[in-house]
């Protein structure tokens, strides 16, 4: 574990277990309101707000950093510790059991990986700045991935005030955790019941498919696809896969990185025109860090633009709404390729 002078001074999150989705939520103490702060004010702001000055473009308000790219004022980019991390440093898991429940210590790692221009986002950098970022997020994810009890490093990107994003300079996170998020293990056991049944990779099928199709494919080139998935959760979906099958994104040589970076730079670009700069997250979903093997599964990038919103009947059934055909949003986003000519 770290050197405690260098973790935030925060209280020790929870992860409770709920016995019916058999899922984990975080109880972060540490990101902590008082109940009347959930009390909006009828009138919000839809923006993220403009600090000033802004703690992100000063990096001696931050946390020592975990790693700097470039040095002194010169810096690029720079990973410092969360100040008020949903996981924290402990020293062991102390599980517990209370009746039907379970809870253990929210113990990991949550780090911000800041770019240098306050007012350059991902879909304004050059393929050679994205690179470099995808250098930084594999960087820190084989560090991470070093701790002990750590099985699961997520990786994210929250642009806008509507994405989750509540400090407008440019930044990406990362977060190390015990446990494997609900998503991921949906994702790994349905693609485990296809490889048994097939013995085929299910993204491998899908990519195959996607690739004869053509329709819904946005960009690719020698090793990565992108494309705008054929059961989209929402409005312009998009994610980003390997041709050749690998489960782990950290295990990526610096060729395929190159051409991630690639296919990257040109989702977000097109993203970023064809919708205007949208709110989205984004992520990397890679096999966990376990120490197991993963040979079913297939890594990828998910992008989620902020197209709609769950309501009643998608928060009751927790099926999607989509309003336009996948082949149409990746048509539309094709036709704003800057290299279409």
């Amino acid at each position: 574990m770290p050197d405690k002078q260098l973790v935030p001074d925060v209280p020790a999150s929870e992860l409770r277990f709920d016995p019916v989705s058999q899922g984990w939520v975080v109880i972060a103490t540490g990101r902590a309101k008082k109940p009347e702060q959930f009390v909006k004010p009828k009138e919000e702001s839809h923006g993220v707000g403009e600090e000033d000055p802004c703690f992100f473009c000063d990096l001696k308000t931050q946390l020592p950093p975990k790693l700097l790219k470039g040095e002194g004022d010169n810096w690029k980019i720079a990973v410092v510790p969360n100040k008020y991390p949903a996981f924290t440093c402990c020293f062991s898991l102390d599980e517990q059991e209370i009746g039907p429940y379970k809870k253990i210590n929210g113990l990991g790692f949550h780090e911000v990986v800041i770019t240098r221009d306050h007012q350059k986002h991902i879909g304004q950098f050059t393929v050679e700045e994205v690179k470099e970022l995808v250098d930084v997020y594999q960087e820190r994810y084989l560090e991470l991935m070093k701790e002990k009890f750590i099985n699961y490093i997520s990786i994210f990107h929250n642009h806008g005030y509507a994405a989750g994003a509540s400090v407008a300079h440019p930044h990406s996170q990362i977060i190390a955790t015990p446990v494997i998020d609900p998503g991921l293990s949906d994702s790994l056991d349905g693609s485990e019941k296809y490889f048994h049944q097939h013995e085929r990779c299910i993204h491998c099928d899908m990519i195959a498919e996607d690739l004869k199709d053509g329709r819904r494919i946005i960009f690719e080139n020698e090793k990565f696809v992108a494309l705008c998935p054929f059961a989209s959760k929402v409005a312009f979906e998009m994610r980003i896969y390997p041709k050749e099958h690998h489960a782990f994104f950290e295990q990526l040589g610096n060729e395929e990185k190159a051409q991630f970076a690639e296919a990257l730079s040109a989702a977000m670009k097109m993203i970023d025109a064809a919708l205007q700069d949208p709110p989205y997250n984004f992520f990397i979903h890679t096999a966990p860090c376990n120490g197991k093997e993963y040979e079913h599964y297939h890594w990828h990038w998910e992008c989620f633009p902020k197209t709609s919103v769950w309501a009643g009947f998608e928060l009751s059934t927790g099926i999607e709404i989509s309003v336009i055909e996948p082949e149409k949003a990746a048509e539309f986003l094709r036709s704003k390729r800057e290299d279409r000519f």
